[in-house]
């Protein structure tokens, strides 16, 4: 402890955000810029197909297996798990065409959903290295005693 901690500003716990809500309501303005663009619908209302699969994702949003911590539902491993693979598909259909006019339509949250969308890609990465490195210490700890083992004969 130095004499500057106690100017120094404490650290606070990290805090578990409910992203869920934020997901559906991108979620839902998202399908309606994509609705109004191939479907021809207009104001709140989108059409049965998009208001079907657009139920279906919000029904499945609630029972995620990450809880309020999930990450963004495009970018997630078990989306196929979750929606099933033919809308998964189309779900994710949906959410690539209208990236592109979300950015006209709603820039703020368009570029949060990207940061976060960063954000699942490098912690996808990091976990993919940490698990690289696990097996390659593995490897080398089993080669080490096989070496061992043949040195003691």
């Amino acid at each position: 402890m130095s004499i500057f901690s106690r100017f120094l500003p404490k650290r606070k716990p990290v805090e578990i955000k409910n992203n869920i809500p934020k997901e559906k309501a991108n979620i839902r303005k998202t399908f309606g810029v994509y609705c109004h663009a191939h479907h021809g619908t207009s104001g709140d209302k989108l059409c049965p197909k998009c208001t079907a699969l657009l139920a279906t994702v919000m029904t499945k949003m609630g029972r995620c297996r990450y809880g309020i911590t999930k990450p963004i539902c495009d970018r997630c491993q078990f989306a196929d798990q979750c929606f099933g693979v033919n809308q998964a598909r189309d779900f994710l259909r949906i959410m690539q065409s209208a990236q592109s006019r979300m950015w006209l339509r709603h820039p703020v949250m368009a570029f949060k959903h990207k940061m976060a969308s960063w954000g699942v890609d490098y912690a996808y990465m990091k976990h993919e290295k940490d698990l690289e490195a696990k097996a390659k210490a593995k490897n080398e700890a089993a080669k080490n005693r096989a070496k061992d083992r043949k040195n003691k004969k």
